[in-house]
């Protein structure tokens, strides 16, 4: 496969050098040629934070490329399924066993047994900041033998499974603990591929594990290159320096050839988030008449050229039982008369959409009568102003399952109860809370199904929030591989399947 230098493009010539740098490393030249010696090149486009660490945001990275592992998964359905562990049972409501795998070994060569998963779940409860799947329980592990262990919680938990899912929690060898309380993961997972080197912000490098305890990966490796620039990622897709590339903006997808683009519906949502304590939107009927001014339709037909979804409420159709649970969603107050209001809408760049729909949004919010003023910044400098409520209204973009699966604990306890740590609109309602409280001691299932959207119904006839995309993500794919996977939940994309298209 022939490959072209990027800086023939009308991209950074930073980008440049971080995936060409990254591209040369397999024998073949790169792209799909060459059997089992063949390599992957990635543009990832979030850069690590906390160098791999898997109690960070990290932690996705070391599950998209399969370098680390949980004890159990969700699959497609979002039940929980077994994979280090593969049997596991309730014994009491605060008592789960679980069966190890044999013969597993970590990358390092180590064996997976009780003490090192004790050793893994021990360091993640007692970490300075602990994985948010772990966020309002105690867990207390004991080795029971060699391949069992029990896990107990201070508290009723049905969402212990759930919870060790998370990538967060994935279960790494004795040498990735360090005396100082961080992880290494270079060298000391179990998946198909081991991480053997990370640089920096710029590149990382996965090599297959030959000693896997499954199938063995299809490919000799993945060379990451984590290239920030959504221009670049997509030129780099035309340029034959990448194979994948993730989160390519919807302005650039229409450069590429439409056989290389892929639209994957995500539970990702977009909405606007109204300060409901002070400020004008703490009058519902205010709240109400910002409600009425806005028209999603454009902001999908505009910003992202009729690739995503308009929301009908805040969890999307990629969550599978939303739509059939839905409730009425539509607000119980009527609009107030504005004139000359003035109100402050912020958003973040990280993701390029946003800024674009606030443009969207501002127009349609003073045409009825507001007068707007945005503020638009990196997520890093804003996010302490965004959790205190300095602003009037914010267009976020959230992830509504992230960590366990679970939109009920992971978003809406977060976001929308009195004691919330993620509560933009700073909403606090008790009956909501009420809501909440008593859904959350429901098992998995139907009945938990159905009282999350009673919630979702219960904000946003508040108007706490707007509801205006299901945001699907574009995944740029030359073809040169098979198998790369589209997850609505953002957490897979090179697997031990993938390999080399014949």
């Amino acid at each position: 496969m022939r490959r072209r230098a990027l800086s023939v493009l009308a991209v950074s010539s930073i980008a440049a050098l971080l995936l060409s740098g990254c591209a040369g490393s397999s024998d073949d030249g790169g792209g799909g040629e060459g059997g089992e010696d063949a390599r992957i090149r990635v543009a990832r486009s979030f850069a690590p934070t906390a160098g791999l660490s898997p109690y960070s945001d990290d932690a996705t990275t070391l599950s998209k490329f399969g370098a680390a592992e949980t004890l159990v998964q969700l699959n497609d359905d979002l039940e929980v399924e077994p994979l280090l562990a593969t049997e596991f049972e309730q014994v009491d409501e605060l008592t789960w066993t679980f069966t190890l795998a044999s013969g597993v070994t970590f990358h390092d060569g180590t064996a997976l047994d009780a003490a090192a998963v004790k050793n893994a779940l021990d360091h993640a409860s007692s970490a300075t900041s602990p994985p948010r799947a772990l966020k309002g329980i105690t867990l207390t592990v004991e080795a029971t033998a060699d391949d069992k262990i029990t896990v107990k919680t201070d508290i009723p938990d049905p969402l212990l499974t759930n919870r060790l899912t998370s990538p967060q929690l994935s279960i790494f060898s004795a040498a990735a603990y360090k005396d100082d309380g961080t992880v290494d993961p270079v060298g000391t997972g179990t998946g198909p591929f081991v991480l053997t080197e990370v640089a920096g912000t710029t590149t990382a490098t996965f090599d297959r594990y030959e000693d896997y305890w499954g199938d063995k990966a299809k490919l000799a490796g993945i060379d990451v290159s984590f290239v920030p620039d959504g221009q670049a990622r997509a030129s780099a897709i035309r340029a034959d320096e990448a194979d994948v590339a993730d989160n390519i903006p919807v302005s650039q997808a229409s450069l590429l050839d439409p056989d290389q683009v892929f639209q994957v519906p995500t539970v990702r949502s977009m909405y606007i988030a109204l300060n409901t304590k002070s400020g004008p939107f703490a009058d519902p009927a205010v709240r109400a008449a910002a409600r009425a001014a806005v028209d999603p339709s454009k902001i999908v037909e505009t910003v992202f050229e009729d690739q995503s979804e308009v929301a009908d409420g805040l969890l999307s159709g990629a969550v599978p039982w939303a739509a059939d649970n839905r409730g009425d969603t539509e607000s119980t107050t009527t609009p107030a008369k504005v004139s000359g209001t003035a109100i402050t809408l912020a958003t973040y760049t990280d993701r390029p959409e946003l800024p674009e729909a606030a443009v969207q949004l501002q127009k349609q919010l003073e045409d009825a009568g507001f007068t707007v003023t945005q503020d638009v910044r990196e997520y890093a400098s804003m996010e302490t102003e965004i959790l205190s409520g300095a602003f009037d209204a914010v267009i976020m973009a959230r992830n509504t399952m992230l960590d366990t699966g679970d939109p009920l604990s992971s978003f809406f306890q977060s976001d929308f109860t009195c004691t919330g740590g993620y509560n933009v609109s700073q909403f606090c309602d008790p009956a909501v809370d009420a809501l909440v409280t008593s859904a959350l001691a429901l098992p998995t299932g139907p009945d938990r199904e159905k009282a999350t959207m009673d919630i979702e119904a219960a904000v946003l006839q508040a108007d706490a929030a707007i509801p205006l995309v299901y945001m699907s993500t574009t995944l740029a794919d030359n073809g040169a591989f098979t198998d790369v996977v589209r997850d609505p939940r953002e957490q897979r994309l090179i697997t031990a399947l993938t390999a080399p298209a014949e």
